[in-house]
């Protein structure tokens, strides 16, 4: 069974009750980009994003929608969503060893939310061919329901990723 401690043979760390997975627990992988991601995104931490799950290919996150990622309406600004939903795609697309980045993403959004909702991202690779790729994002609220669906394509580039200071 694979366990934050002990990858699986994939490179796949899973999920531990639903607490975030930090750098301590899941060891740099030249080999994969996320894992150096994961020790230098700065927007993940300034909005509290948490990493619960991570596999190549697929990445589970969520966030806390705070009072100030609300709207003039009162509620979560689409923005903040489509950001949570920016970063499950990125931690499932960057699978190997360069950067990737997006190409496109749309999103839909079916229900409201409000400060106080616990918002998670759950991204899966659908598709992948040579450097483009297809994830879609499905984004439920703390109790199960849809809050918005998300397309991305992604891109991987020649770039090697950044190392960690």
């Amino acid at each position: 069974m694979s366990s934050p401690l002990n990858p699986s043979p994939s490179g796949a760390v899973r999920e531990r009750s639903g607490a975030e997975l930090t750098p301590a627990e899941i060891p740099l992988d030249p080999s994969w980009s996320a894992t150096a991601m994961l020790r230098t995104d700065n927007a993940k931490e300034a909005l509290g994003i948490r990493v619960l799950e991570l596999a190549r290919g697929r990445a589970v996150l969520d966030m806390v929608v705070r009072d100030d990622m609300a709207n003039g309406f009162g509620i979560a600004h689409g923005g903040m969503v489509f950001t949570l939903a920016d970063t499950a795609f990125a931690y499932a697309c960057n699978e190997a060893e360069t950067a990737v980045v997006a190409s496109g993403a749309d999103v839909t959004f079916t229900r409201a939310t409000h400060a106080g909702d616990v918002l998670t991202a759950t991204a899966e690779r659908r598709w992948l061919s040579g450097r483009n790729g297809l994830y879609d994002v499905t984004i439920t609220d703390q109790h199960g329901s849809v809050v918005a669906e998300f397309r991305g394509r992604s891109f991987a580039t020649n770039r090697a990723i950044p190392a960690p200071a």
